[in-house]
């Protein structure tokens, strides 16, 4: 199933996207939930109460917003060996995987402008996958650690470089408001399947910049899970970015930094396209 968080009509709801409509949850028999994390927790409606329901809204004309509210976003950091070459590092598996925080207002959704800050010429990119947590996980084992998730959704951490390089921690250059995006939906588990050989690319007005396929991740998503409810609960809704692949704008020669008008894309086979125009 896909779930989609959106504005129609100046309500915001959420619902099951079906061809090119939306069933909202409110018109399924049986859903009671009224978010999408306690529709997480009470868990998704048969497939023949989808097709029961009568309301439809046209995804054509819906204001698309976060598929989430999570109350935690942790990010995986040059978690691709490609991306960790371009930045100089070993292309061998570290022990850990380095993790760094988001906040959730510095993401907008699918079609929303992200925002490049007036005083950095060096806002970049980055593709990543987004896990979806699905069960409460707290010092869970590798071995379980994928049950956990309830889906997937596509990800750009947009990344104010040169914020980032001011010191050892990247926070400053990862949480500028509105930067990031997220979207367009939530890919249930079951429907995505197990990430390996699913691609995920992006594009800067139409040309591609970053390819790769999930199975090169460094850290698998199991560990990206064990690792990080080691340390931190872990609840419905929380999503963890599994790191970005080589190609990002900083490393291009020359420079490949996004401007104020630039169209980025990132796409995921299973999930879709994530598209933002870049503002200032």
């Amino acid at each position: 199933m896909r779930i989609v968080s959106y504005r129609y009509q100046d309500r915001e709801s959420f619902g099951f996207v079906t061809g090119s409509s939306v069933v909202p949850a409110d018109s399924v028999a049986g859903v009671a939930a009224r978010t999408v994390i306690e529709l997480i927790e009470e868990g998704l409606p048969t497939r023949d109460r989808l097709s029961a329901a009568s309301t439809r809204v046209p995804l054509d004309q819906i204001e698309y917003q976060l598929p989430v509210q999570a109350t935690k976003i942790l990010c995986a950091g040059v978690n691709f060996p490609t991306h960790r070459t371009e930045t100089g590092r070993d292309a061998a598996k570290p022990p850990t995987p380095t993790i760094f925080t988001r906040y959730l207002d510095s993401f907008v959704p699918h079609l929303a402008p992200i925002f490049k800050p007036a005083i950095s010429d060096q806002f970049d990119y980055e593709c990543e996958l987004a896990i979806v947590v699905g069960r409460h996980a707290w010092q869970v084992p590798v071995e379980t650690a994928i049950d956990h998730v309830f889906g997937y959704s596509c990800l750009n951490d947009g990344s104010v470089r040169d914020w980032q390089a001011h010191t050892a921690q990247w926070t400053p250059g990862k949480n500028w408001y509105r930067s990031g995006s997220i979207g367009p939906w939530i890919v249930t588990a079951d429907e995505f399947g197990v990430p390996g050989t699913q691609r995920i690319q992006t594009r800067v007005n139409r040309s591609v910049r970053q390819s790769a396929l999930l199975e090169e991740m460094i850290h698998s998503v199991a560990e990206l899970i064990a690792y990080c409810s080691t340390f931190t609960p872990l609840r419905p809704g929380d999503i963890i970015a599994g790191g970005t692949t080589g190609g990002v704008g900083k490393f291009m020669e020359p420079t490949g930094y996004l401007h104020d008008g630039d169209v980025v894309e990132v796409e995921i086979d299973g999930i879709g396209t994530l598209t933002n125009r870049v503002a200032s």
